[in-house]
């Protein structure tokens, strides 16, 4: 793209001289010249061609002279639009007025064109590294626009309606899921597998950004899909696994916690892939029950682990809480993690209370911890209480 210069200057001679000394540019396409002779038809083709880069102007101008120019055009404000200002070597006053109201350069009179040529080719970089730097700010605009698409699209998939299956008397369930970015690798889901047993999930996947983003959508659509085919939480997560390790291009893993959850006896399969041990609060007397104690592998990592799932028994009064480590590995002001033992510490406060409530009173201890401490990785929890 030529650079398009537009000289401003009532002697008809300095037309002429520009385009014989720059004729070599010109014809390469380098350089395209427009000639106006005072500021009012200058500004007028501004407005009908904004696309000037430099302007090369006078300042002693009948009808209106180069600084009132230089004025109207810092209005327009065109970062990439520099202004060299031309004068007598004796205007010193009025070269230095339009240096304070932001001139690029000035050349002086009589022109030496070798020095014009000089001070037309700094001003050419300035104006292609700031063309350069919209440029690249207009594509962070657009990536950030599609990043925060992403982030509601992302939210959407995962369950936002609760009670989520109203028809189901005896459970109480709530969720949430608050991302350190405009989107994030942590996800949750819980649907219905028949009559009698309904599927929990509440994953987090290595890295961070669109390719975690990507791999949690392809993690929990495997999921889903693989639960309505297996009977038992080991195998849908052997065979998560073994998919995942299949079409993994980026080394990437996911930690998973999978329950298979009997809404009428409360009964719970469920396999640990390398999450968060889950917890029991014991409503009839407070109690907190870890659950775990077989340390399976990250899902996605080895195609030929094998599993083991355990079971739990979920009482009336009861709520299994599920969450990431985003809750534990919180940081405050001092580098201290929030930790396991402050996630408890919250969590017997609150056996007593509703699924929702539970969630929101460990996110307000959390927040107490942290202070305004910038979070760093998503927080996600799932609350499941059995009423009845």
């Amino acid at each position: 793209m030529a650079i398009k210069i537009l000289s401003v200057d009532d002697e008809p001679d300095l037309e002429v001289l520009l385009s014989h000394y720059f004729r070599r540019k010109i014809r390469k396409g380098e350089y395209e010249f427009t000639f106006a002779h005072n500021g009012l038809e200058a500004l007028k083709l501004m407005v009908e061609h904004p696309d000037f880069d430099i302007v090369l102007s006078d300042i002693n101008m009948p009808e209106m002279d180069g600084l009132t120019l230089l004025s109207k055009i810092n209005e327009l404000r065109n970062p990439a639009q520099k202004c060299i200002m031309v004068s007598a070597y004796g205007d010193m006053k009025n070269i230095r007025t339009a240096m304070n109201r932001g001139a690029f350069d000035f050349a002086t009179k009589p022109i030496d064109m070798e020095d014009l040529s000089l001070t037309i080719e700094k001003a050419v970089e300035e104006v292609n590294y700031i063309k350069q730097t919209q440029r690249e700010h207009l594509q962070l605009e657009s990536i950030q626009s599609d990043l925060a698409v992403a982030g509601e699209i992302q939210k959407a998939i995962l369950p936002c309606r609760f009670p989520p299956f109203p028809e189901i008397k005896s459970l109480d369930i709530y969720a949430s899921m608050t991302p350190a970015k405009e989107i994030g690798g942590d996800f949750y889901d819980f649907f219905r597998l028949d009559d009698d047993r309904i599927g929990l999930v509440i994953a987090d996947v290595s890295g961070k950004g669109v390719p975690a983003a990507l791999f949690m959508a392809v993690s929990n659509t495997l999921l889903r899909s693989i639960s309505m085919t297996k009977d038992n939480s080991q195998d849908c997560i052997d065979e998560l696994n073994r998919l995942l390790c299949r079409v993994n291009v980026n080394s990437m893993f996911v930690t998973v916690f999978y329950g298979i959850l009997n809404h009428w006896t409360g009964e719970l399969d469920y396999t640990n892939g390398g999450h968060n041990p889950a917890y029991i609060l014991r409503g009839k007397n407070g109690e907190l029950e870890r659950l775990g104690r077989f340390p399976n592998l990250v899902v996605g990592g080895f195609e030929d682990f094998s599993y083991k799932s355990e079971s739990a028994q979920l009482n009336p009064g009861d709520s299994l809480f599920l969450y990431t480590d985003g809750i534990t590995e919180a940081f405050d002001a001092k580098e201290q993690p929030f930790g396991d033992e402050r996630l408890e510490d919250s969590l017997v406060e609150l056996y007593h209370d509703d699924a929702k409530t539970i969630i929101e009173g460990v996110y307000a201890d959390l927040g107490d911890f942290i202070g305004d401490t910038t979070q760093s990785d998503d927080i996600t929890m799932v609350v499941v209480k059995r009423l009845k």
